[in-house]
């Protein structure tokens, strides 16, 4: 997948001509979402997967949705040591900054978690939520910095580009960009200033959401699956 949007928009169309290191820029951000999609998938479908063992078991039922969003953890370990390895290949520079990608990583996580906790809890009953999510994926694929670095935004529409950073998927996006590979990203707190702060709180606001409505609908599992 990283090897077709490099030939296309890199390549082809000579996006991120204006950023160092532009192939290992693309490659986190491909990394990044997968594990994001994969996270969020796996745990919408974990309940109903684990149906047989929800109806004779009695255990907390949020273990089946952190079970399987933990798979994604150890596929995104995995990306991420391609990644460093790609980075230090490309030239970036070695610095403890580099540590900081462990909070980031993990704030995505917990983002990724509350979704799924939110839209498990409703796949449960109303089967067709994991394949409108997997659609609703697909088009927020473009309406984060990706493919196209931050700095395209920024110069056609300064407003746009500021409720684009509100997402907290494009705050860990450029983040960890500016951390792992150059300062030439533009992150939320450049944008944003305090209110730099919003798409953190956001991500404690899904995740509460998230957990709360997991809770409440967990007793109705076994009569529902």
């Amino acid at each position: 997948m990283f090897g077709i949007l490099y030939l296309v928009f890199s390549v082809f169309l000579r996006f991120g001509s204006d950023i160092p290191h532009y192939p290992v820029y693309l490659l986190v951000g491909t990394v990044l979402w997968n594990f994001f999609t994969e996270c969020t998938n796996q745990g919408i479908q974990s309940l109903i997967q684990r149906g047989d063992l929800l109806r004779k078991l009695s255990f907390p039922k949020w273990i089946v949705v952190v079970s399987a969003t933990s798979t994604a953890l150890i596929n995104l370990s995995i990306n991420l040591i391609v990644v460093v390895i790609f980075a230090l290949i490309s030239g970036c520079s070695v610095s403890l900054l580099w540590l900081l990608v462990l909070p980031l990583v993990a704030e995505l996580y917990f983002l990724a978690l509350g979704i799924a906790f939110l839209l498990g809890s409703i796949n449960v009953r109303y089967r067709d939520i994991s394949s409108i999510w997997e659609v609703l994926t697909q088009a927020l694929f473009y309406a984060v910095p990706i493919i196209y670095p931050l700095s395209m935004v920024t110069s056609t529409s300064m407003v746009a580009a500021k409720v684009l950073m509100v997402n907290p998927i494009a705050q860990i996006l450029q983040d960890v960009r500016e951390v792992l590979i150059t300062d030439a990203s533009t992150t939320s707190w450049e944008l944003l200033g305090v209110a730099g702060l919003v798409p953190v709180a956001l991500v404690v606001v899904v995740f509460m959401i998230g957990l709360l409505v997991f809770k409440h609908k967990s007793r109705y599992f076994a009569e529902e699956l």
